[in-house]
């Protein structure tokens, strides 16, 4: 199929790519810069710089595809996370840019429209698995992705196929988001917020990549895409330790929780996540069953970078020491 593909750069992007590749898809791929674009062009891939608020640009660009894959999202940087308009762009590209994608699709020959969306913020639920018939109770900073899930609606109420995966939370070598809670943990301290008893449900970024392939062929629907075994709180940071040679960190107090705001909110719950309706309608697995046996694989992967992560390249000082 023709797929066009927004996000292509992204961490899941870049993986996802060679997965359309192999399965003889031909991808035209959203760029903003010309070192991006020359990148992906000699792998084969037709890549494009298009402004996706644009929707005179849009519509040309969409015209004549099968899938339209939106995964552009534009995160903030770790000292800036915690400020409400750190996260306006973000906010724009879920509710402005997957509406303007969804019109050009529907204006064209797209079958197919698939949405990133974020399984984290279901209501906490204690131990209580959560399917994706559970209504979603964002926080301040990401209820946009209401408006990206509702444009993916949409295309399905026009007669075709909007499939929106809820991505579980991501980690990998190439996180931000990973490398400073490996930072933390050899220091002795877990940045995550919430009981130790808590649940999170996780997922790599090699399984979500395989998982918007999965969605190629899905019926259109909501499907959340996480691993097989969702953690508690206290395991997960262990797992972590583990992986990493030191000490089982010490987790954040109760009353630091606030501090952080929404965003401190939203990581404290418990969500104990099903991946049940995926892997039945399409066969997809993940890789790794549990962040457990991916914290393997993340710190090797690591350990060859010493140049880019040179805190896994020295011994770790555990606590007391």
């Amino acid at each position: 199929m023709r797929v066009f593909l927004t996000g292509a750069t992204g961490v899941v992007g870049r993986r996802l790519v060679p997965l359309l590749q192999t399965a003889g898809h031909e991808v035209t791929a959203v760029v903003r810069s010309t070192v991006a674009r020359a990148e992906l062009t000699t792998k084969g891939v037709r890549a494009i710089e298009v402004n996706l608020f644009d929707s005179a640009a849009v519509s040309p660009a969409v015209a004549g595809q099968d899938v339209v894959v939106n995964l552009a999202t534009h995160i903030p940087d770790p000292s800036r996370m915690f400020l409400p308009w750190a996260w306006r762009e973000n906010d724009r590209l879920r509710r402005v840019a997957s509406a303007i994608l969804v019109d050009a699709s529907l204006a064209s020959t797209v079958g197919r429209f698939v949405q990133e969306s974020f399984a984290p913020v279901y209501p906490d639920s204690g131990s209580e698995w959560i399917d994706e018939r559970v209504s979603l109770s964002p926080v301040g900073f990401n209820r946009s992705i209401l408006d990206a899930e509702a444009s993916a609606e949409r295309f399905s109420q026009a007669g075709r196929a909007g499939v929106v995966l809820r991505f579980g939370g991501f980690y990998g070598h190439d996180a931000f988001q990973t490398t400073e809670m490996i930072k933390y943990t050899r220091k002795g301290w877990a940045l995550l917020p919430g009981s130790p008893g808590a649940y999170i449900s996780s997922l790599s970024h090699d399984d979500a990549a395989t998982a918007v392939a999965a969605a190629l062929t899905l019926p259109a629907g909501i499907y959340n895409a996480v691993d097989d075994e969702p953690m508690t709180h206290r395991a997960f940071v262990d797992s972590l330790a583990e992986a990493l040679g030191v000490r089982a960190p010490k987790l954040l107090p109760a009353w630091i929780t606030p501090l952080f705001g929404s965003l401190g909110a939203l990581a404290s719950r418990s969500l104990r996540i099903s991946n049940h309706k995926l892997r039945s309608a399409s066969g997809w697995t993940p890789r790794y069953s549990n962040v457990r046996q991916g914290w393997g694989a993340v710190v090797a992967q690591l350990r060859t970078e010493p140049l880019l992560f040179q805190d896994l390249a020295r011994p770790a000082k555990h606590r007391g020491e």
